[in-house]
């Protein structure tokens, strides 16, 4: 099993950075998003960049963009190129096939992410360290960890759940897309809604909870939700089925 899970991952890693060029935009792509999330920002906010915890609405939501340019084309890019009989026909397992594609996609999002973290944490030491070693607020440090790998294995599980059935890249991709804008601006705008009474209510009942309480509060209704895509994706995923597509 893990070595067949192994297999799929490399497969995919193999495909993100030489047959697709790594995300939407390719190597540019790549490199300017490192440039702003690794150089110009941390530059830019200064020592703060290592404590505040505007971080974790940083990288909460990062790595669903991340993983989201390249899940859509788990199982729809297959279909288009016409490999994923090839694939099916393999002596790999359904779940191996399956969780190795999820995988790939959160070792993607999830390690730039930390990749991110590393290199901003360095130009903010080389700039306005003056001898003095900047860390990451442990609290804030856990909570982006925790929160990017969850939103990683969120856009792998629901773009492997999509990807599935979609008859093309482009349109796993707009589904994904309009997905990720729901769970983005749905809460907030629901927020706003809400008479002013209710809104009252809802920040003061945020803040008493405490920022820490509360990143622990959304990592685990992630946790809920990956597991519940994950289990949706298993169901749906039928061999058989899938080969005559």
């Amino acid at each position: 099993m893990l070595t067949d899970l192994w297999t799929v991952v490399w497969k995919e890693w193999k495909e993100f950075f030489i047959m697709r060029g790594g995300m939407r935009g390719g190597t540019l792509g790549l490199l300017v998003f490192i440039a702003v999330f690794s150089i110009y920002l941390p530059l830019q906010t200064g020592p703060t960049w290592v404590q505040s915890p505007m971080l974790l609405v940083y990288w909460a939501w990062v790595p669903l963009f991340l993983v989201t340019s390249v899940i859509a084309d788990s199982f729809a890019g297959e279909r288009e190129r016409r490999t994923l009989a090839t694939l099916l026909a393999s002596r790999i397992s359904d779940r191996a096939i399956l969780f190795g594609k999820v995988a790939a996609g959160v070792a993607y999002g999830w390690g730039f992410t930390l990749i991110n973290l590393f290199l901003g944490l360095v130009m903010v030491n080389l700039v306005y360290g003056h001898g003095r070693l900047l860390l990451y607020a442990p609290a804030v440090a856990l909570g982006v960890l925790g929160l990017s790998l969850l939103g990683a294995t969120l856009a792998a599980s629901a773009g492997v759940l999509v990807s599935l059935r979609a008859a093309t890249v482009k349109h796993a991709q707009q589904t994904l897309s309009f997905a990720i804008i729901l769970v983005l601006f749905v809460p907030i705008l629901g927020l706003q809604a809400l008479p002013d009474a209710w809104q009252g209510r809802v920040i003061l009942a945020v803040t008493n909870a405490g920022a820490m309480r509360l990143v622990l509060y959304v990592m685990g209704v992630l946790a809920l939700v990956d597991a519940a895509l994950l289990a949706a994706a298993r169901a749906r995923f039928k061999r058989a089925r899938l080969i005559l597509d």
